[in-house]
């Protein structure tokens, strides 16, 4: 059975069950030729074929993404899709490679801000994570830093506290201080309680360091 045979339309399936599973099989038999099928039929004339072949690609990248790592500048492509469903997959997996192939997602980074622009929470949410493991590195750290303090601080307030907490990981006592003036411009504004608390945890967190 071909990799296409296997996927959640091929067996007339409306869950993503089948997808995660071919998604386990290839990782766990390490196959880097079913990836390349799955790559390949990014472009299937069948929308729904595009749809789980880059569900499968995303879910092998959360798993093991060296297998999928090579192939950053197909996912930055779908990245102008008019296929919302392969934009906001295509930004996941981007998330998902983003430590195994920095300097090419880094490369990408301008395209991947001006989507989150225009996306989706999904796609925004991703992002943020670009930004968050890219900044964790030091050769990118001075150029992106500032690019994620610009999205907590035009982020939704719904997303913007789990946006503080994510970022924790990248604050030190070198950039705490822009870090805290974020999220104290923030704070106030939020509508809920459980918001606001969960960004003082943060800031009570940051400022123990040093």
């Amino acid at each position: 059975m071909s990799v296409l045979d296997r996927l959640a339309t091929s067996l007339n399936r409306r869950d993503e069950v089948p997808n995660q599973e071919l998604a386990q099989h290839i990782v766990h038999a390490d196959d880097a030729n079913a990836v390349k099928e799955l790559i390949v039929n990014l472009g299937h004339k069948d929308k729904n074929i595009q749809s789980d072949c880059i569900k499968v690609l995303y879910e092998i990248g959360e798993r093991r993404p060296e297998l999928v790592s090579k192939y950053y500048k197909e996912f930055g492509k779908l990245l102008e899709s008019k296929n919302n469903r392969l934009v906001w997959g295509a930004m996941i997996a981007l998330d998902m490679i983003a430590t195994k192939e920095p300097k090419g997602v880094y490369s990408l980074l301008a395209g991947i801000l001006a989507t989150a622009d225009e996306g989706s929470v999904i796609t925004k949410d991703h992002a943020v994570g670009i930004l968050i493991k890219l900044a964790s590195l030091k050769q990118y750290a001075d150029d992106c830093e500032p690019l994620l303090l610009e999205q907590l601080a035009r982020s939704p307030n719904n997303q913007f506290p789990m946006y503080a907490e994510r970022s924790f990981s990248v604050i030190n006592q070198k950039n705490k201080k822009r870090f805290q003036k974020v999220m104290n411009e923030r704070i106030d504004g939020l509508e809920k309680e459980s918001q606001k608390r969960r960004v003082i945890k943060v800031l009570k967190a940051v400022q123990k360091l040093g």
